[in-house]
């Protein structure tokens, strides 16, 4: 990245969700290829070279009357690139045990040490739902377990199962970016154990798994929790996230169907992080 110029989009959207899931995937598809979520909305980088003012009219959640996005637009010169991305990716810490940083931040002294390249995957750690679902992975015993992440993202959840010993662990996504992006991911942490796999629930046949991580939109889980209990082993944990927590009545009734109960939750600015066991 340091060698291109980049066009910077500085978006500020009320409510921030779900409008920001769906114009990152918009933007994408545009030809956007770098984000970061702030407190506000999201920064949007695009190189020069594949830029133009129109490009925007194809996004189309811009013209939603639900949301309110705001933008502002400004070049970044090759040489400020480095600093530009390092100013607004700032490393996070979960608890006291655990980081999560690009790799042009210092390493953490902590027991686990993730370093992500997100480009435009979804899941830093910034966001509410990926830090609780990091909460949850600190809290339970990973050590020699079957472990499925589904809408895996940058693959960071799935990297922090493994450097808790994880003995397999399969991480899934449909967006093909994720995909590429996780794979790059799971080399830089040396957690080459880690299958990844491009698509959706579909992929689950017959595997059996003592953890499942999901964290996904509240129209896919409910439409893939009978998949997910079908496939975990007896006592199994299904860890769910990416709903609001108006949304877990659905949920819950939802596993009840195929004899999952609910445990716990967590909860940051109405996201919340539910867990159910088999």
């Amino acid at each position: 990245m340091s060698n291109t110029t980049y066009i910077e989009y500085s978006f500020s959207i009320k409510p921030l969700q779900p409008a920001s899931d769906i114009l990152i995937a918009e933007l994408g598809a545009a030809g956007f290829e770098s984000f970061v979520e702030n407190e506000d909305g999201i920064l949007a980088y695009i190189q020069e070279e594949n830029w133009s003012e129109p490009i925007i009219e194809t996004v189309s959640v811009l013209k939603n009357n639900r949301f309110q996005i705001s933008y502002e637009i400004k070049k970044i010169e090759q040489e400020n690139w480095n600093a530009t991305w390092e100013a607004n990716f700032n490393p996070i810490q979960v608890g006291n045990k655990c980081a999560v940083r690009a790799p042009f931040h210092d390493k953490t002294n902590v027991d686990y040490d993730i370093v992500i390249e997100p480009k435009m995957s979804f899941g830093t750690g910034h966001h509410e739902t990926t830090h609780m679902m990091l909460e949850y992975i600190l809290d339970h015993d990973f050590k020699e377990k079957s472990v499925l992440d589904m809408g895996s993202g940058t693959g960071v959840l799935a990297i922090l199962a493994a450097m808790k010993g994880a003995k397999t662990i399969d991480a899934i996504d449909i967006d093909h970016w994720c995909y590429l992006n996780a794979k790059e991911n799971i080399v830089r942490n040396n957690c080459n154990h880690i299958m990844i796999y491009e698509g959706d629930s579909s992929l689950l046949i017959d595997q059996k798994y003592d953890l499942i991580i999901a964290n996904i939109n509240r129209n896919i889980l409910l439409a893939d929790i009978p998949r997910y209990a079908n496939c975990l082993n007896p006592n199994g944990i299904l860890l769910l996230s990416g709903f609001y927590v108006e949304d877990i009545p659905l949920i819950t009734a939802k596993c009840e169907e195929v004899a999952l109960r609910f445990e716990k939750r967590l909860e940051k600015n109405n996201w919340v992080a539910v867990k159910y066991v088999f």
